[in-house]
């Protein structure tokens, strides 16, 4: 008489198999989900980051804006040829002028 085959894992093991492989899609829609709100939560809102914003800055002549930066406090200016100009926060009084040296 010949032995039946042997046709792999018995029927408990797929139940548990289909428990885990469960599990996992579970756990990545879940995290999918928290990805997605967090990445939602940090985008600012239109009018709430830039409200107190000034409405000009004095800058001195010829100077091209390439970076803004605020502080408490203060509000900084990069220029184009290399200096930082930090001012009041309403961007009205220029508090210091710092030259920044570039190697090329």
């Amino acid at each position: 008489m010949k032995d039946a085959p042997d046709n792999g894992p018995g029927p408990h093991f797929l139940g548990f198999l289909k428990i885990l492989v469960t599990g996992l899609a579970l756990t990545m829609i879940i995290g999918l989900i928290v990805l997605v709100v967090l990445f939602v939560k940090r985008f600012p809102r239109p009018g709430t980051d830039f409200a107190d914003f000034p409405a000009g800055i004095a800058l001195p002549e010829g100077a091209e804006v390439t970076a803004f930066t605020r502080g408490p406090g203060w509000l900084a200016v990069v220029t184009g040829d290399g200096r930082i100009l930090i001012y009041s926060p309403d961007g009205q009084v220029l508090r210091q002028e710092i030259d920044v040296e570039t190697s090329n």
